[in-house]
């Protein structure tokens, strides 16, 4: 058992603080020691769970839709206060001050071809529906709730199967990261290429922008990938026409505080990444309604089907808890 493994456990039983509230302590702490500035539960690129089929369709979205529990406004003082010398004040500002933590940590040598990649993600309410499914429905999809996953690291098999072009293995992701041109530009047409358009299971037109924010938040989902090569991904994510930033932190799907990077999806709503405001790593994503707008059932009709959205609902939250490099399949750290 190792030092950290020890201590760790001395205090297990003492209750965990706030990220967002250790956040700045912990920034500057570690740039004062530094001195120096496929297959279990995929995340595809058009954000959308694997259709359950027509049937299930109203049930879903009455079951995926969850109002804001935080209706106070997290501007003033109390747990959702923007924490310390976090800079939330626009997307060059904030991913600006990711890019620069980032590029001030050693980068890890890259997992070996033995290794897995250990991921646990989803949702209370991913969680909940699943359970509430009836039997039937359940055996006939084949999307099911299993928050842990482990992908081998040197997936050849995966390698060669063209068939999802928005799809990479963990190593294949890990490489075309590393590779990334230094200049935004340069670095989201590059990303345009890996991730085509037109060529995904929806295969929906997107403008050049939409394409680059799908692009790059596509591989911003796969874990590991180096800090320089996501520092250079943050810079180039706010020049894309459209990014904001919530100028405070937000509830992901677990209730932790995270920073939300936002771009309208339509004119209803709009689609986030969520970063860890302590190590700025990927921390999950949600789709927010911006516009109220219905939902009809089966029929077209007002009837007991209909769902009406308002600003503020949210359609899908995936919350990324926990990533490490492990060493066999079924490990945990």
């Amino acid at each position: 058992m190792d030092e950290m493994t020890r201590l760790r456990e001395l205090r297990t039983d003492a209750p965990v603080p706030d990220r967002a509230d250790l956040a700045p302590g912990r920034r500057r702490l570690t740039d004062a020691i530094e001195g120096r500035s496929r297959r279990t539960f995929r995340l595809r690129a058009d954000w959308r769970i694997a259709s359950l089929g027509a049937v299930v369709a109203i049930t879903a979205a009455a079951l995926f839709v969850t109002q804001i529990v935080d209706t106070s406004d997290p501007r003033q003082s109390g747990p959702a206060t923007v924490a310390g010398d976090l800079d939330l004040s626009g997307p060059a500002a904030a991913l600006g001050q990711a890019a620069d933590f980032l590029e001030r940590q050693e980068v890890p040598p890259e997992p070996r071809a033995d290794q897995w990649i250990y991921l646990r993600q989803g949702s209370p309410e991913q969680e909940k529906y699943w359970k509430e499914l009836p039997a039937e429905i359940r055996d006939r999809t084949r999307w099911s709730y299993r928050p842990d996953s482990w992908v081998p690291y040197d997936d050849k098999a995966a390698e060669n199967d063209t068939s999802d072009t928005d799809y990479r293995t963990a190593r294949e992701s890990y490489r075309i990261a590393a590779g990334l041109p230094e200049d935004p530009e340069a670095l989201l047409a590059k990303l345009r290429k890996v991730f085509p358009s037109g060529t995904g299971p929806e295969s929906v037109p997107e403008t050049e922008d939409a394409h680059s924010f799908r692009a790059l938040t596509t591989l911003l989902e796969s874990y590991p990938l180096p800090p320089d090569a996501l520092a250079r991904m943050y810079r180039a994510m706010a020049t894309i026409k459209g990014v904001g930033v919530t100028d405070h932190l937000v509830r992901d799907a677990f209730g932790r505080q995270v920073v939300a990077v936002t771009r309208a999806h339509d004119q209803n709503t709009q689609r986030e990444i969520l970063l860890d405001p302590v190590d700025y790593s990927y921390a999950g994503r949600r789709e927010v309604v911006i516009r109220t707008y219905v939902v009809y059932g089966p029929d077209d009709s007002d009837g007991p089907d209909r769902t009406v959205l308002r600003p503020g609902d949210i359609l899908s939250d995936i919350a990324r808890t926990r990533a490490a490099v492990v060493d066999a399949k079924g490990q945990k750290p």
